[in-house]
């Protein structure tokens, strides 16, 4: 018995090993990074050590400021929609039987696609002059709009490409939540003559939650972590309408060369989103329980 649990254990040695090599070692190195300010010399780093003074500067950092507001308007904002709509799509097509191959291939489309491609197909869709958005506006009537280089659309228009974007995702994982649902207690429920908003309200939402956790979880960390449309749409402008986290450390590490800096200031958003993921875990698994 000892022999087969330490060979059990020692099948997992290979994937920790790894793990620490490609995740606990550069965190690491970041972290120690963070207290220091590096200055390059004839081609070498230059480590002076700082302490707290990249930690105590953050809270002065107005763009930073910025883009945490942002950051956070633009995850709870896309991922909601995100989560509706593909909750919606996965409902409608749990039951179809003839075209579903179809109906499904379309809906993960945009996910397939590079975001590089991305970025410049709805570029041009944006485009004041010669945008297929612009013209629909125009043969309707009214007013052309400047989507990205407007203050106040610019984060709904990245919003927009988002949703787009990663909907799909939440079809997939919801869909197969919804078809891994039991049918015979919705056929139980049909016999006690239960309506589709009941089923809907008191069984499925209640047996899907564990699925909507976990979807929502996922679709918040890459939503934190949002930097290609930004960089590729906008560049965080105009202004600082569009700035988000990931693009301000970008900013600081490689524009400014402010290494140090940068690296506490990715410490202490790791730390914040980590945070905010156990408590919405935790939440989520509580209400579950409940339920």
């Amino acid at each position: 018995m000892k022999s087969d649990t330490f060979w059990r254990h020692a099948t997992l040695w290979p994937a920790l090993v790894l793990f620490a090599l490609l995740t606990i070692l550069p965190l690491l190195k970041l972290l120690a990074l963070s207290f220091h300010d590096v200055e390059w010399v004839d081609r070498e780093a230059i480590w002076d050590w700082v302490g707290f003074a990249n930690y105590a500067a953050l809270p002065q950092d107005n763009l930073l400021r910025a883009g945490a507001l942002n950051t956070l308007i633009f995850a709870v904002v896309a991922v909601a929609l995100q989560m509706l709509i593909g909750f919606i799509l996965a409902l409608l097509t749990t039951h179809v039987v003839r075209g579903r191959i179809f109906y499904r291939t379309v809906f993960i489309l945009p996910i397939l696609v590079p975001g590089i491609i991305i970025g410049a197909i709805w570029k041009l869709m944006y485009s004041y002059d010669f945008g297929v958005l612009n013209s629909v506006l125009m043969w309707l009537g009214l007013a052309p709009q400047d989507w990205l280089g407007n203050p106040d659309l610019a984060l709904l228009s990245v919003i927009i490409v988002d949703v787009w974007h990663w909907t799909p995702f939440c079809f997939l994982l919801l869909l197969a939540g919804l078809e891994s649902l039991p049918d015979d207690i919705f056929e139980a429920a049909k016999i006690d003559g239960a309506t589709r908003w009941q089923q809907l309200r008191h069984i499925t939402l209640p047996l899907m939650l564990p699925t909507i956790a976990v979807t929502f979880v996922f679709r918040m960390i890459l939503a934190f972590k949002v930097f290609d449309e930004i960089y590729l749409l906008t560049g965080g402008g105009p202004g600082t309408s569009t700035e988000v986290i990931s693009f301000t450390i970008y900013r600081r590490f490689f524009t400014e060369d402010q290494t140090g800096y940068g690296a506490a200031m990715s410490i202490a958003v790791i730390a914040v989103i980590a945070a905010c993921i156990i408590t919405a875990t935790r939440a989520t698994a509580g209400k579950g329980a409940k339920a």
